[in-house]
C-alpha cells in the first residue's frame, strides 16, 4: 500500500500514475472531507490515465488508510501543508489540481503557498461562509453527534445531490428500521468534520497565477449561490466556467462522463 511517511504514525495513502503522454500534466485529485480515492478512481480517473494523463488521488490524514497520531487537529492548514508535501515529494510535474467541495481550498492553499500549477478545477468550491453556511456546518457535526452518518446522510442528501441521482437511490435513506448512533468522537472523520467550520476561506483569488476552471452543479442546493460565484471570479485572472444545470454537489459520481469531458478540453488548452 503507497503510504507518504510523515512521522510516527503519520501518513498519507496515495495512488500515483505517470503520464502516458510526453509532456502531459498529472491530474492531482483532492477530496472533500467525507470522501476517499473512490470518488475519483471509479471513472474519472482511468479515463484520464487512458487519454494519456497522469493522476495522483489520496486520502487525508483521518481518511481510510491515512492514519494520524491522537491528539493531532485535522485542519486546513495541515490538510494544505501535506498535500504540498505530496506533490514536492512525488516530484509531480505540470500538476493541474482538481479540488471537489472544500478540496478546492485545499488546493488553492498549497498553491498559494508555494507549489506550482498547470492548473487549477475548482468543483462546487466557491462560496463565502455567511450565516447560512455556517450554521449548516455547525448543524452536520450536530447530526454526527446524535446519529452518526446515517442521519447526517438522510438529512443532507437531498440538498447536495441531483434529482436523477436521488430518484435512482431514493430506498436507500430514510428507512424505517434505521438506528441511528452517534459518530465515535475519537475518529478520524469527525475530527476531520469537526475543524472545517474554521477553515480560512479568505483567499487571495488575485495571487493564483495557473489557468482556473470553475464547474459548477446548479441543483447544489447547499452551496452554490450565483452572486457569490460571480464575485470571486471576477478576482481570478486567467478563469473559465462550466455549469452543469442537472448536477448537484458530487460531480464525479453524478456525472463522471461531463467532467472527464471537461476536463480533457481544460488540460487540452494549457
Amino acid at each position: 500500500m503507497p503510504l507518504l511517511n510523515l512521522g510516527p504514525n503519520d501518513g498519507l495513502y496515495y495512488e500515483h500514475s505517470h503520464p502516458a503522454n510526453t509532456g502531459a500534466p498529472t491530474f492531482v485529485f483532492v477530496n472533500p472531507i467525507t470522501g476517499s480515492v473512490d470518488i475519483w478512481q471509479a471513472e474519472v480517473g482511468p479515463a484520464l490515465r487512458d487519454a494519456g494523463y497522469g493522476t495522483l488521488a489520496y486520502n487525508f490524514r483521518g481518511q481510510a488508510d491515512s492514519p494520524y497520531q491522537d491528539g493531532t487537529v485535522l485542519n486546513d492548514q495541515l490538510i494544505s501543508g501535506d498535500l504540498s508535501q505530496l506533490v514536492n515529494t512525488l516530484e509531480i510535474d505540470r500538476p493541474v489540481f482538481v479540488g471537489l467541495s472544500i478540496g478546492g481550498l485545499f488546493a488553492l492553499q498549497a498553491h498559494l503557498s508555494g507549489v506550482d500549477a498547470a492548473g487549477m478545477v475548482l468543483l462546487n468550491t466557491l462560496r463565502t461562509i455567511g450565516p447560512r453556511i455556517a450554521w449548516i456546518n455547525d448543524a452536520v457535526v450536530r447530526a454526527m453527534d446524535v446519529g452518526g452518518a446515517q442521519l447526517m446522510g438522510d438529512i443532507m442528501t437531498p440538498l447536495i445531490w441531483g434529482p436523477e441521482w436521488l430518484a435512482a437511490n431514493r430506498g436507500n435513506f430514510l428507512q424505517s428500521d434505521t438506528e441511528y448512533s452517534p459518530m465515535d468522537k475519537n475518529s478520524g472523520a469527525y475530527n476531520l468534520l469537526s475543524n472545517m467550520g474554521s477553515a480560512d476561506w479568505n483567499v487571495k483569488y488575485e495571487d493564483i497565477n495557473c489557468p482556473v476552471l470553475v464547474v459548477m452543479g446548479l441543483q447544489d442546493r447547499v452551496f452554490y449561490d450565483a452572486q457569490v460565484v460571480t464575485q470571486l471570479m471576477r478576482r481570478i485572472a486567467d478563469v473559465q466556467r462550466v455549469d452543469i444545470p442537472h448536477a448537484g454537489h458530487m460531480l464525479p459520481l453524478e456525472v463522471p462522463n461531463d467532467l472527464i469531458r471537461e476536463l480533457q478540453l481544460f488540460a487540452a488548452d494549457l
